[in-house]
């Protein structure tokens, strides 16, 4: 009935069977933006937020997201990861945020890299909306992928 790795021939939800897949290096690199304004970035850049260090506190966030993202997508297989990093590029329009994560293991870590940038995405919103409710968060999307069955694939745009 179904081509959904997540539903059954009933169409009941479960969740997928990895124990036959061979266990290889997996990583996963995403990316994602939050739009803030030339003010507003300039306090995360000199640090004069009240809130405290954003950028710190928002790579911490995602470290933690990613490691906990059985817990955040339903289905999901927690997993054990090896290594997260949590990156900021700060421009005049915004916070880019790319995230990468490693683990080796029978599924890969797609969704923790997009956990991670999607937890600091909203930890920055959190830390400036006290003086910035234009904010926006978008353009969250995986980059990069590699190990297992499907191969590497690497965003084209």
């Amino acid at each position: 009935m179904s081509q959904f790795s997540h539903l059954d021939d009933s169409g009941r939800l479960h969740m997928v069977d990895v124990s036959s897949k061979p266990v290889t290096q997996r990583r996963a690199r995403a990316r994602g933006h939050v739009s803030a304004s030339a003010e507003t970035i300039a306090q995360i850049r000199n640090n004069r937020l009240a809130k405290g260090n954003v950028l710190e506190v928002a790579r911490l966030a995602g470290i933690m997201a990613a490691k906990n993202t059985g817990q955040w997508i339903p289905l999901c297989h927690s997993l054990m990861l090896s290594h997260v990093q949590v990156e900021f590029t700060l421009a005049d329009a915004g916070v880019e945020i790319e995230a990468t994560t490693l683990a080796e293991g029978k599924t890969g870590v797609e969704m923790e890299a997009l956990v991670a940038v999607s937890a600091a995405a909203l930890t920055i919103y959190d830390m400036c909306k006290a003086i910035d409710r234009t904010m926006e968060i978008g353009k969250i999307r995986l980059m990069e992928k590699s190990g297992g069955r499907s191969g590497h694939f690497v965003r084209s745009d």
